[in-house]
């Protein structure tokens, strides 16, 4: 629990990109399991051969979706709990919440598919040609499910490219700041020489006094030496 809040806003963001990235291509292989693709139905020694295909392995992989996207979840939750820094964050959270929706929803979509495919294979065993009529179903949805990933990817680099202007705009700002910055030392350091110059008067000036306090002092010690002497 402590390495998991010891976690930053980044870690937390690529540990969600991982796990979407993973859960979308389970999902693509889970979709394409549901709906019987690679299957022995082409074959034609017994009209009684089943439509669907490693059962197990569907149940297994259905499974391992599920704590993934718990665990997506728990991730999400985490990065919303994080301070927010700008309208950029805020636009990258409602992002992932929007993926992990739309994988919810295909993931119980094909749940759904895939029980309804295994009710018409009881009742289809002997009729050949209606039991390909599911499948070309699914491939619509198959296509379908690529246009949406198109449109995810696409609304992933929108948000980059969001998120670049923002720092273009942080930059010209600081740009200008460090502009600002620049004229006021290079007014300080223009009005340098007229000081040292002031300050060299000064010293000029201090020197000049001492001697000449120097040159009466003399002057009157000599007096003095020589009235007490004569």
């Amino acid at each position: 629990m402590s390495t998991a809040t010891a976690l930053t806003y980044e870690d937390l963001r690529k540990q969600a990109r991982l796990l979407e990235n993973d859960i979308d291509l389970k999902l693509v292989a889970y979709s394409k399991l549901g709906a019987g693709i690679n299957t022995p139905h082409h074959k034609h020694e017994s009209d009684t051969v089943p439509l669907l295909s490693g059962e197990d392995t569907f149940e297994s992989m259905s499974m391992e979706i599920e704590q993934l996207l718990k665990k997506l979840t728990q991730v999400n939750e985490r990065m919303t709990e994080q301070p927010v820094s700008g309208a950029a964050m805020l636009h990258t959270l409602q992002r992932h919440r929007d993926i992990l929706a739309d994988m919810s929803r295909d993931f119980h979509k094909t749940n759904s598919q895939h029980e309804a495919r295994r009710e018409r294979e009881d009742l289809l065993k002997t009729n050949k040609k209606d039991s390909f009529r599911p499948e070309g179903i699914n491939r619509r949805d198959q296509y379908l499910k690529e246009n949406s990933h198109i449109q995810n990817s696409d609304r992933l680099v929108n948000e980059q490219i969001a998120i670049a202007v923002e720092t273009k705009e942080h930059l010209l700002s600081q740009r200008q700041t460090f502009k600002r910055f620049q004229t006021r030392f290079n007014d300080i350091s223009n009005r340098f020489p007229v000081l040292n110059s002031l300050i060299q008067r000064i010293n000029f000036r201090k020197r000049r006094d001492s001697i000449i306090i120097g040159v009466v002092v003399a002057l009157c010690t000599l007096l003095l030496l020589f009235y007490a002497f004569h």
